[in-house]
């Protein structure tokens, strides 16, 4: 059981703006409502969790133009423990819109700012100087960094016995799988098929590839979040497979993240992969209830949980 704080990592984080409309229509000028603006970004959403569910976390992230001070505020304003790296490109701003009328929910994300070279290096440097157990690396990688700049990362922690875990997409996934050395890796099922490089009818098929994974020292533990129809857990031995909860999902905001937070604090207090598991569905269920930057109530996802055989 770790009793130093979970260090996360968030490149590419972004002020997310959420609000209501009517109706959202091509050409017409769409009036908003309810507007509200969170600190947001796969890192730092994994750390309030994690928070939530009374454990300790430090979020990093890096920040910086006309928009890096108002997302510092925000952060601020939930006492969520972090580290800014300062960069000079401005910080994203993403937009989610309900659609009152029928209940669609639209999000806007933009790639990101420009990262320098020298302002990764800043990140890496003050990563490297946190001593921690377990590190979430979450997200895009911002315009400007190299693919394998998650690989690389991982590599000098795991050298140091930091156990990783990684949630991203595309070639920076594929880069930092081929190396291997990841405590927990958590791809959907169409980030999975993009990193074997194929289609994968049905979920025997994904957790006979998992399982192939693990017993090549890819990753400890890979779990592949399947929608609707739950999750699946793979290690070297075999898969482990949940149905999500019966819930009536209201957003798709922040599930990934919550999964990921309430796994990694799990498993830092020691719990069993299989207990830890079911509190990640548990939690990803619980933050599909909730529309806008809520993320999961610490109250349903000790009610779902137990709801998971």
């Amino acid at each position: 059981m770790t009793t130093r704080p979970i260090l996360t990592l968030t490149p590419n984080p972004a002020i997310d703006g959420f609000c209501e409309a009517e109706a959202v229509r091509p050409i017409h000028k769409i009036r908003t409502r309810k507007e509200e603006f969170h600190p947001g970004g796969g890192g730092i959403n994994a750390a309030r969790v994690i928070r939530e569910l009374g454990g300790h976390a430090l979020a990093i992230y890096l920040s910086g133009g006309a928009t890096g001070p108002v997302l510092d505020s925000l952060v601020a304003s939930i006492d969520l423990p972090h580290r800014t790296i300062p960069i000079a490109d401005h910080t994203r701003i993403s937009q989610v819109v309900l659609e009152t009328s029928n209940g669609q929910e639209y999000r806007f994300v933009p790639e990101g700012p420009h990262v320098t070279q020298a302002e990764w290096e800043s990140c890496e440097a003050a990563i490297m100087e946190t001593p921690c157990d377990w590190m979430i690396l979450s997200g895009s990688l911002p315009p400007g960094i190299r693919a394998s700049a998650y690989a690389d990362l991982i590599g000098m922690l795991h050298s140091r016995g930091t156990r990783c875990v990684l949630d991203t997409s595309g070639e920076a996934l594929k880069l930092a799988v081929d190396r291997g050395g990841l405590a927990l890796v958590k791809p959907s099922q169409g980030e999975f098929e993009s990193l074997v490089g194929r289609k994968l009818p049905d979920v025997d098929s994904i957790g006979r590839e998992a399982v192939a994974l693990a017993a090549a020292g890819k990753a400890d533990l890979i779990a592949v979040t399947l929608g609707r129809d739950g999750a699946l857990l793979a290690d070297a031995t075999g898969v482990l497979q949940h149905k999500a909860p019966p819930v009536v999902g209201r957003s798709a905001v922040g599930a990934g993240d919550s999964f990921v937070g309430a796994m990694v604090l799990a498993l830092s207090q020691g719990r069993t992969r299989d207990d830890a598991f079911r509190l990640a569905m548990a939690a990803g269920a619980a933050a599909v209830l909730r529309h806008g930057p809520y993320l999961c109530d610490p109250a349903d996802v000790h009610r779902l949980y137990d709801q998971i055989a």
